[in-house]
């Protein structure tokens, strides 16, 4: 696996120049001069209403407008926050530079795509542009610090080399890694780079803090199956690490990516229009996905284990950032890994991409608990950025991160004790002056706004207790209603173009949305509804918020959505995920309508595994449990675990799987055609801004 150093230029964009050479010279003539008035705007488009993406003058390669005067003058008001902030993190963030990786870092991936391009953020310097918020470009510049690093004697951390980082800890034989990155790609990349200037030893352990793919899913790129299966490795992970890992990425996985799309930027460039990063990192990489069962799971709240010679206390922290999770200790440095209990900006409650909805008071006794568990903690190392050097600066860190989750928590059911619904508490809550002066609790990841819907929803769900609110009409019904009674879609324009104007660009979205709803093809709505979210994503604080506004906007001028990733990658992590979980797969892709009045019975016989799951269908629901061969059953399939994942993953065909040597049929073929014809796999494309 080679680590290829080459310019920005040559891989600035991932995926962009299939697109760009398939805009016809046709859309090349519709750039628009500006939104001066809906009459103006129709009339340039007029008759062209399923045209394809029109750009403004000034726009980049991917239509992306210029800011406006109120969005220069909303950034430049925020410079001024720059200067209240503690600005101590350039000279932590640089401590214990061992070796810098080069600035042009690019990491190979499976197939033409980069896993992983630092040299795309190079631009990434100096002053703010008047498209990024000033505060999100310093967590950027930030970000782009890569390198080797140590943390304290024995502590190293590679950073810039993913999403997280991945740590070494010295052991008595060889090295303890900590969260192996997202890939096997950059795993090994980052692995290889750390022994160009480390002792290179074996790798005797490896730590999964908690159950999200950026942290265990390159295991593979620093140890071997054979080296596990042969007891040389340990594979440490909190209690029902297995379980939360793959219920997350399997059961919700399509959906899931293709909302991270949004939430990360996939499609955008990398550059001062486009993404800048994410807050938390630059960007989850791209590449070969994998799992390892752990063979020693930290069930107690607190544990105290020697893995290699070194003492290490483990304290579980489920439900917190990660359903599965622990932190820990490591008594002879003073030292607390911190995981993403804590990290260097407010986290999510809720994540974007959408995941279980996440504990804020538990989260903040977590790390109560943790200052009074470690107090003579010397340096905290978490799974993202720098660390916090000194026990001082350490105490107050965990104390203020304490803080802000239970602020949030608290005054979020303060204020709906008052009768205030999610909407109204996430209009009017902020955090006092004591806590938001410091980076570490600044938007940058997670924002106070959508946290505290998220504490909201936590508590009483998604109703507000406004009977209107109890079986709304879908959006798209809705908005041709609305789109009538304000007048018609030129009234509506006028009233969008004059809240743009004014720089009320929430109020000018709210109207587009419902337009763009009402009529998908109406060009003019679409194209001022991507300037309006360009808007909003330069003014944005967080790194996801931005990447949000403006991957909208590149789909509101591109049409299509990007296709999903290929199977491939994620193959790795289907081979190591519980059969059981890949059975409750299929039954959440069975089409229920279609599969009503339907009654089957089908052995999977797992010859590999020498495993057999009896699948019954009946009331439109897909059951399966293990089980001895049903004789009674509708049919038998005696097929491999791996040919089991190729047909879920539609690399097999029907035609082709009936007559495949790598399965055998016993009774009915029409029952087994009959269960895949009501298989509907989960769609990784489906439209997010239009109906």
């Amino acid at each position: 696996m080679a680590i290829v150093w080459r310019s920005t230029a040559v891989c600035r964009r991932f995926n962009l120049s299939r697109l760009r050479a398939n805009w016809s010279i046709v859309d090349r003539c519709l750039v628009q001069l500006r939104v001066f008035s809906a009459v103006a705007l129709s009339l340039v488009v007029a008759g062209c209403e399923q045209s394809a993406p029109t750009q403004t003058i000034g726009a980049d390669a991917d239509g992306h407008s210029p800011a406006t005067a109120h969005t220069r003058d909303q950034n430049a008001a925020k410079r001024q926050l720059l200067a209240r902030l503690n600005n101590e993190d350039m000279a932590a963030a640089s401590r214990g530079l061992i070796a810098a990786a080069p600035a042009t870092l690019t990491i190979s991936g499976p197939g033409d795509m980069p896993a992983w391009d630092l040299g795309a953020y190079q631009f990434i310097a100096g002053e703010a542009p008047d498209t990024v918020n000033p505060s999100l470009w310093r967590q950027e510049r930030l970000n782009n610090l890569a390198g080797l690093y140590q943390v304290a004697p024995g502590i190293y951390q590679v950073r810039g080399f993913d999403l997280a980082n991945m740590t070494l800890i010295e052991g008595e034989r060889g090295w303890i890694v900590v969260d192996p990155l997202t890939n096997q790609e950059t795993a090994a990349a980052a692995l290889t780079f750390a022994f160009e200037h480390l002792p290179e030893r074996p790798v005797t352990a490896v730590i999964f803090t908690h159950s999200h793919i950026d942290h265990f899913g390159g295991v593979f790129g620093v140890v071997s199956h054979e080296a596990i299966n042969a007891g040389q490795v340990e594979i440490v992970a909190p209690l029902g690490f297995m379980e939360e890992a793959t219920s997350e990425m399997v059961l919700a996985g399509r959906v899931m990516s293709r909302r991270a799309d949004f939430m990360y930027g996939r499609r955008l460039a990398r550059s001062a229009r486009g993404h800048v990063g994410s807050g938390l990192g630059k960007q989850p990489a791209l590449g070969t996905l994998a799992i390892a069962e752990p063979t020693l799971v930290v069930t107690d709240a607190v544990e105290r284990h020697r893995l290699d010679g070194v003492d290490v206390v483990f304290k579980n922290v489920p439900g917190s950032e990660a359903p599965a999770e622990f932190i820990f200790y490591l008594p002879k440095q003073q030292a607390l890994c911190g995981a993403e209990l804590v990290s260097r900006n407010l986290h999510n409650l809720y994540t974007l991409r959408g995941a279980k909805v996440r504990d804020a008071l538990r989260w903040s006794g977590y790390i109560d608990e943790a200052i009074h568990a470690f107090p003579d903690t010397e340096v905290i190392f978490n799974s993202h950025h720098w660390p916090v050097f000194g026990q001082v600066a350490s105490a107050d860190y965990l104390t203020k991160q304490r803080d802000m989750y239970r602020y949030i928590h608290d005054q979020t059911l303060r204020m709906a004790g008052q009768g205030m619904t999610a909407a109204e508490i996430a209009e009017q809550l902020t955090l006092p002056e004591s806590l938001s002066r410091d980076p570490h609790i600044r938007d940058y990841y997670g924002t106070v706004r959508h946290n505290v819907r998220a504490v909201y929803q936590f508590y009483f769900g998604w109703y507000d207790g406004n009977p209107a609110h109890l079986d709304q009409l879908p959006e798209a019904a809705t908005a041709e209603r609305y789109i009538e009674l304000m007048g018609g879609a030129e009234a509506v324009m006028t009233a969008a173009q004059a809240a743009f104007e004014q720089g009320d660009y929430r109020w000018s979205a709210e109207l587009l949305n419902r337009l763009v709803f009402a009529q998908p093809d109406y060009a003019p709505a679409k194209a001022l509804l991507a300037e309006t979210y360009d808007q909003l994503g330069y003014v944005a604080e967080s790194g996801p918020w931005r990447d949000v506004y403006l991957s909208a906007a590149y789909e509101l001028r591109h049409d299509e959505p990007e296709e999903p990733l290929p199977s491939g990658y994620i193959l790795g992590l289907l081979r190591e995920t519980p059969v059981e979980r890949i059975l409750e797969l299929m039954a959440a892709m069975l089409d229920g309508p279609a599969a009503e009045g339907v009654e089957l019975s089908i052995n999977f016989h797992l010859t590999d595994l020498d495993q057999n799951y009896q699948l019954r269908l009946s009331n439109a629901v897909l059951h399966h449990r293990p089980g001895p061969i049903d004789a009674d059953a509708d049919a038998t399939l005696h097929l491999s675990h791996e040919f089991l994942l190729r047909i879920l993953l539609r690399e097999v065909e029907v035609g082709e799987l009936l007559s495949s040597d790598e399965l055998r049929l016993e009774g009915s073929r029409l029952a087994l055609v009959r269960l895949l014809s009501l298989m509907q796999p989960h769609d990784g494309a489906f439209p997010i801004v239009t109906p």
